[in-house]
Formats: structure tokens, sequence, C-alpha cells
């Protein structure tokens, strides 16, 4: 898995942007972004339970990323075709605004993104800077899906550029490092 500090490889993949007969594709490059921030979760595979529930909330949570200038990218290595049939096929996937990455295999292992056991993509969220370096990363296992507003006080936390403490929230006071002077 990509550690933060490392760049983010670039893509250019396949997605399900729609359910709209004849506008159901598009190719999405990281550098459809330059100067904004990507975040980008992986699920590890379509037509699961827990998968929709995170790809709804990332959708519901979309303005306020888009607020803070950053994109949401959703994905699995089920390619652009499988997401389409998944989306017609769960009422709450129609209705999802933010485009679904075939992620291929280079891709993949480019990002670190395989379960080793599963072959599958890992339930994974990274946060890419707008410069394409990776601020965050976490994987959970797959049985257990993320909390989307955890990724958003994280976003909210790496925008200050300052030190955030445990359990701190957009408006809450950021730490000062005090250093003592000897004498």
């Amino acid at each position: 898995m990509l550690s933060p500090g490392t760049k983010a490889p670039d893509f250019n993949v396949q997605a399900c942007v729609s359910i709209e007969k004849g506008k159901e594709f598009k190719a999405v490059s990281n550098k459809d972004f330059n100067g904004k921030w990507i975040v980008f979760y992986t699920y590890p595979k379509d037509f699961t339970f827990v998968c929709p529930t995170e790809i709804v909330e990332f959708d519901k949570k979309a303005k306020d990323f888009a607020d803070r200038g950053a994109v949401v990218l959703g994905g699995s290595t089920d390619n652009e075709f499988s997401h389409l049939a998944w989306r017609k096929d769960h009422a709450d996937l129609k209705k999802i605004n933010h485009p679904l990455l075939h992620v291929p295999p280079d891709m993949a292992i480019g990002y670190g993104l395989l379960q080793p056991a599963a072959g599958v993509a890992l339930r994974a969220t990274y946060i890419i800077d707008p410069q394409g370096i990776v601020r965050y990363s976490s994987a959970n296992d797959l049985s257990v899906g993320r909390n989307v507003d955890e990724v958003l006080r994280v976003l909210d936390g790496l925008q200050t550029d300052e030190l955030c403490p445990c359990n701190w929230k957009k408006g809450e006071e950021t730490l000062t490092a005090k250093i003592k002077k000897a004498g």
C-alpha cells in the first residue's frame, strides 16, 4: 500500500460515470484533476453488501469534499461494465454522481491495493494532494466499512498544514510546537 509522502502513480482508466444510455463510460485520469485534492477509495467487489453503503456515503458527502477542493473517485478491480450492471441493479447506486473506476492490475499493483488472500481490491482510502503526493492512506478488513466523516476530518486537518491533535475537528484550534529555551 502506498505510504504518505510518496508520489501517487499516474492512471488513465475507464470508469462508469452514469447509467444514462450513451453516457455510461468515460476515461478518467489523475491529470483531469490537476490542482485538486483527490479522495480515492477502493472496495473489494461489485454486487456485495458492505460496499454499496460506502459508495452511497461517499456520494452523499461529495459536496462536502468539493467544498474543500477535492474530487471523489471510487473503484474496484471489477471492470466498468460490471460497475454499470451493479448500478442499474442496485436502487441506491442508480443515483450516485461520482465515477467508479475500473482498477486494472497494473494500477492495483502500483497502488498496493490487492488483498493477498482474496485477490480483490482492499477497502482502501487515499487522500492525494494537488501536487500528486499521497498524504493519507488506510485500509480496512474486507468485512468492515470505513467512516467517510473520518476521511473528511483528515482532509480538513491536512488542509490546515498545521499540527492537528487526536479527534481534532475543523474549526478547532491546532497545536503549536513550543520550544523551551535553555538557560
